[in-house]
């Protein structure tokens, strides 16, 4: 056996496996549907929500200032990021059935940079305005209570907030990115195949 080994013809010669553009275009769609579905429940739950939150406000008459301030405060949070995560809606939502290979590509990489804006600077501001939102609004009913009290309700809201933050947010965007990443990859070869 010879110690000179090839390593160039060896990758040369090596088979990669091209994925099938017909697959790729389904998973495509399949992507575009669940993101269509999320946009719509995030809207549903959102609203629902601030609706709630208005009721409480109505029904039970905050008495002071910081009070409705954390309302507004929440209320706005949930409004700046749909009305974000809505302008996203059109990239969801256009399924031309003659897009090219390099179309269909763009559209990837369009939907990965709204959804990297999305995770970072919107969903930033989010969890810092419905913080500070919470902390105002939870004041006026803390204060009534015993110091020691206000402190472990302040506490457990706060480790909940921490958790969402810097537990559950990064694994979804984690799981969100390698998808479509992988989407991606798939259909830069694709390209690279047919172009080549």
């Amino acid at each position: 056996m010879s110690d000179n080994i090839n390593f160039k013809d060896l990758w040369a010669k090596q088979t990669s496996v091209v994925p099938n553009p017909e697959n790729l275009i389904s998973e495509i769609k399949k992507t575009k549907q669940y993101h269509l579905r999320k946009l719509i429940v995030t809207n549903i739950l959102l609203i629902a929500t601030s609706l709630f939150i208005i009721f409480i406000w109505i029904h039970y008459q905050p008495q002071l200032l910081t009070t409705k301030i954390g309302i507004i405060l929440t209320i706005l949070a949930m409004a700046v990021f749909l009305f974000a995560y809505n302008n996203s809606y059109s990239l969801f939502k256009s399924d031309k059935n003659s897009q090219s290979n390099s179309d269909y590509l763009k559209d990837l990489l369009a939907i990965k940079a709204k959804q990297k804006f999305m995770e970072t600077t919107m969903l930033n501001l989010y969890f810092i305005l419905l913080s500070i939102g919470i902390g105002l609004y939870m004041y006026e009913y803390t204060s009534r209570m015993k110091p020691i009290w206000g402190l472990v309700t302040y506490g457990i809201t706060f480790i909940w907030i921490l958790f969402n933050w810097f537990y559950l947010r990064p694994k979804q965007i984690k799981k969100q990115r390698a998808k479509l990443d992988s989407i991606i990859s798939k259909f830069e070869m694709v390209n690279n195949q047919l172009n080549g």
